[in-house]
């Protein structure tokens, strides 16, 4: 895969990533994640650790921002790849009061890009 093209797959995958949390649908957000994937924050000084079955049940139970009318404000920082098959990409979005920082690993796996491992950190807005 050409780096041009690579770029633009991982971008694709970010932006389903995007749109599977703005409307807390875990169908696009499964097509992207690997199943092993390991989703991780340490924001409020202990550890949080989920897997993915773990984690889309919590997105199924939470209102989408896009049902409270809650606007997009997420954007890509960068794309970073180690090799033809790893890439990192640093993100940013929020979701109601809280503004994330997001590190996403992602692997060349089965002819796809797919999101190993999110890492991230949260802080909350206070009004």
């Amino acid at each position: 895969m050409s780096d041009r093209r690579s770029l633009e797959a991982v971008a694709s995958v970010v932006e389903t990533y995007f749109e599977g949390l703005h409307h807390s649908d875990t169908d696009r957000l499964r097509r992207v994640f690997h199943p092993l994937a390991q989703y991780v924050t340490v924001s409020d000084g202990t550890l949080l650790h989920r897997d993915m079955n773990t984690y889309f049940d919590v997105v199924d139970h939470r209102p989408s921002p896009a049902s409270r009318g809650e606007s997009r404000t997420d954007e890509i920082v960068s794309i970073e790849f180690a090799g033809p098959a790893t890439a990192r990409v640093n993100l940013r979005c929020s979701i109601a009061s809280r503004h994330f920082i997001d590190f996403l690993s992602l692997i060349y796996i089965e002819d796809r890009w797919q999101i190993i491992s999110k890492v991230f950190h949260f802080s909350e807005e206070v009004h």
